[in-house]
């Protein structure tokens, strides 16, 4: 792999994705061993052209030849046109670029919630919160987790009602509205990282289910085999909610409303459908 000389890569220390995305660039050789660099620990003299508030929101990469300084997509896509030149065409298309754009900063303003660490907020400088990525966020893993659950609700017939088409998108959303509340009384101010947090919960859930459902396409197997499984995948999920809620310091009652949505939908499932 070709290497890109004279440039340090800033990310992020607090995130572990972003930790180790930077210590891959280096061992795949993309990057000189030694080029990166966590914002945090920067000193302001030493590159005053970095945006530090821009480079925590957006992976920053600094020629350290030239001070220039390029951010999110604009530094993969310069280390992606170094490895493959023929695709530099494609990565300076603007309407590429202008999608490419949204989809890194998609991922990037929710990292927190997709991977959380335990050490958050060490530093005075931290991610900015933009309220329509994490809309979108949410509105994602709604629809992929309720897609999923859908589907998967039919290899429960035999033990449970499989419901209407959109059941489990309203238990779904119903699940976030409720949620939503309790942890606006309980602690307003980490809503939208709860809420994220729960999400990619649901999400990794369903994602954790869709083997059973490319199993089904080739066997048939009895709904308690689907019925067990589930139950084992819930109680991952629970798991990480436990983890989850303590990083965030958040304490118990949220498990416990999550857990008090879910056994009451199910009781009302198996007494009115």
């Amino acid at each position: 792999m070709k290497t890109l000389k004279d440039h340090t890569i800033l990310y992020d220390a607090e995130c572990p994705v972003c930790t180790l995305y930077a210590k891959k660039l280096e061992s795949s050789g993309a990057l000189a061993i030694g080029s990166g660099a966590a914002y945090q620990t920067l000193q302001a003299a030493a590159c005053p052209m970095v945006d530090r508030q821009r480079a925590a929101n957006e992976i920053a990469m600094i020629h350290t030849r030239t001070g220039e300084v390029t951010y999110g997509i604009d530094s993969l896509f310069k280390l992606m046109a170094n490895t493959w030149p023929n695709l530099k065409g494609l990565f300076n298309f603007k309407p590429f670029l202008w999608l490419m754009a949204r989809v890194y900063r998609f991922f990037s303003y929710n990292r927190r919630v997709i991977v959380p660490a335990g050490n958050v907020n060490a530093f005075a400088i931290q991610p900015a919160f933009k309220i329509k990525y994490r809309l979108t966020y949410l509105f994602f893993t709604w629809l992929m987790a309720s897609c999923i659950l859908t589907g998967y609700a039919h290899l429960l017939s035999d033990i449970m009602p499989v419901g209407g088409t959109y059941r489990e998108y309203f238990i779904c959303g119903g699940q976030i509205v409720f949620q939503g509340l309790i942890v606006s009384f309980y602690a307003r101010h980490k809503k939208w990282d709860y809420l994220g947090n729960m999400m990619t919960i649901s999400a990794g859930g369903a994602l954790l289910l869709l083997p059973a459902l490319v199993v089904n396409l080739f066997i048939t197997l009895p709904a308690l085999v689907y019925t067990l499984y589930f139950l084992g995948v819930a109680a991952l999920m629970f798991f990480e909610h436990i983890r989850r809620t303590k990083l965030l310091a958040l304490g118990w009652v949220l498990t416990l409303t999550w857990v008090l949505y879910r056994i009451g939908i199910l009781l009302y499932i198996l007494k009115f459908e």
